[in-house]
């Protein structure tokens, strides 16, 4: 199968985390006495963290490659897949959109939490990223497993539901010093999946027939 552009853009996912790994690894490096394991990610792009710029500039290509990788998704399945996986994946570009648009609009004022209207509001987006996520897995989940021809996608999604509950359920459970850790699980998990996805576009899963996609997959 010839490539199209659609199928090359599918690799921006992968660019995406990785800018957001790199972020994620470098920019405490700018942070004195910052702690991964107890602190959150969210504090090294604080307004008054010293880490901030480079916390910018090593994660600026995560949102605008994570957007068109998920867009181009869209694209690709128009018509295709069965109704319950293609919502699973337009809420999942909501999703991205929120994150992306939401951080941007409401970081927090500084590191941990200043109680100000800005840092409710940034509490409020990460509700609804957390919502969002957990209902397209869900349906991803539920449309996959029902067609065989995408069992595969749907396992993934499972594995990124997993890491979200782990993360989500754990932050309230683990012990302070250990906030930062299950944190990065679910953070890596929903950014990870955009990646897989733009593997599975930069394949043409989305459009081969179910024998392919079933030998190609299993």
């Amino acid at each position: 199968m010839k490539k199209t552009l659609i199928h090359w853009l599918g690799l921006l996912g992968i660019i995406s985390l990785l800018s957001y790994t790199a972020m994620v690894v470098f920019a405490p490096l700018a942070y004195p006495g910052y702690d991964w394991k107890s602190q959150a990610v969210s504090d090294l792009s604080a307004a008054n963290a010293p880490s901030l710029t480079l916390a910018n500039q090593l994660n600026a290509l995560f949102g605008p490659a994570g957007i068109v990788c998920i867009m181009m998704v869209c694209v690709a399945i128009q018509g295709r897949l069965n109704k319950t996986l293609r919502a699973g994946l337009y809420a999942f570009a909501v999703m991205t959109w929120a994150t992306n648009v939401g951080y941007a609009m409401f970081p927090l004022t500084e590191s941990g939490y200043a109680a100000t209207f800005q840092d409710f509001m940034h509490g409020a987006v990460t509700l609804a990223v957390v919502l969002l996520s957990i209902i397209s897995l869900v349906l991803i989940m539920i449309g996959g497993y029902r067609k065989r021809r995408f069992s595969s996608l749907a396992v993934w999604a499972t594995i990124a539901l997993t890491g979200l509950l782990v993360g989500g359920i754990g932050v309230n459970v683990v012990p302070p010093e250990s906030f930062g850790i299950v944190q990065r699980v679910s953070l890596f998990a929903v950014t990870g999946f955009n990646a897989v996805l733009g593997v599975y576009l930069f394949a043409g899963k989305f459009e081969k027939t179910e024998n392919e996609v079933r030998g190609n997959l299993s």
